[in-house]
């Protein structure tokens, strides 16, 4: 599959399918200092940035797709990855809309069409995640505040690659999507995806199939071919009622699995390890806990 493909499907696992109204809005009034007044974010990772350069006040509308910070519940809904209701988006009069690299070829012609300045970042290493938060923090005006950002988030992962490199590596299979209940079709990181070089951060060693997009396909009767030390399982999907799984079960359909074996499963639910924001420090670390979490306990 396609990397554009990919993380089009990783987007769909985390949807919350919301979507809120919006309202009527004023004309655009720039701030004092030049600042866009009224900026949208199309993708999680952006709207992650703009809230750590403090932006975040100056965010008119997100994706369906953004969770973080909890105050985007707040924020009118413009549309999915691929398809932004661009009615909606000039009706919120934006001088500002983000996305990422990846979603340029749906929305970047749509949007200047309408006049709109964007910007696209940079979504599929992790220097790409340091290059986003320059590139956002510059087009919203808060350059300092994003180099401080920037320099906070390369410090977390150098923590964590510290508290690592001593360790054993131990072979990850990291999965990011899947059909629901089963093992088909599973999804992974691995090349030089960032989730693939934060497990490498982590004191891991990714296992995939062979991809220069970042992102491979496999079946089960690979993974057992395979068998990964730990398995991180990062399928986004409601957790409750009626459509949420018994993840470890799922996975014990595999007993002979190394990771199965020796309780190395772990199911990871939280969206944000997903996006290449300033959380990749966060991400790294977490990741540490699960594959060396001897090392890690009580720290």
């Amino acid at each position: 599959m396609k990397g554009k493909s990919v993380v089009l499907l990783v987007a769909a696992a985390v949807a919350l399918l919301l979507v809120m109204a919006c309202g009527n809005v004023g004309p655009v009034v720039p701030t004092s200092a030049g600042k866009p007044a009224r900026i949208i974010s199309l993708t999680p990772s952006t709207t992650e940035i703009l809230y750590g350069v403090g932006a975040f006040g100056r965010v008119v509308a997100v994706s369906d797709y953004c969770t973080y910070p909890p105050e985007v519940k707040k924020l009118p809904r413009v549309g999915g990855w691929n398809n932004p209701n661009m009615e909606q988006i000039a009706a919120l009069r934006p001088d500002l809309v983000v996305f990422s690299d990846a979603q340029a070829q749906f929305v970047k012609e749509k949007v200047e069409a309408a006049g709109i300045r964007t910007l696209a970042v940079p979504s599929q290493t992790l220097e790409d995640a340091y290059k986003s938060i320059e590139l956002v923090g510059r087009a919203a005006g808060e350059e300092e505040a994003a180099r401080r950002l920037l320099e906070e988030a390369r410090a977390r992962v150098k923590a964590v690659r510290l508290a690592t490199e001593r360790l054993p590596r131990r072979r990850v299979l990291c999965v990011v999507d899947r059909v629901p209940g089963t093992l088909r079709d599973l999804y992974t990181a691995g090349g030089d995806s960032f989730i693939a070089q934060l497990i490498r951060v982590a004191g891991g060693e990714p296992v995939s199939p062979p991809s220069n997009q970042g992102w491979g396909k496999m079946q089960k009767e690979a993974v057992v071919a395979l068998d990964p030390d730990v398995v991180l399982d990062l399928m986004m999907q409601p957790q409750t009622g009626g459509l949420a799984e018994d993840t470890l079960a799922v996975w014990k359909e595999l007993p002979t699995l190394r990771a199965v074996r020796e309780g190395r499963v772990y199911p990871v639910r939280d969206e944000t390890v997903l996006h290449p924001s300033q959380l990749v420090g966060d991400s790294a670390r977490r990741f540490a806990e699960l594959i060396h979490p001897e090392a890690f306990e009580k720290k």
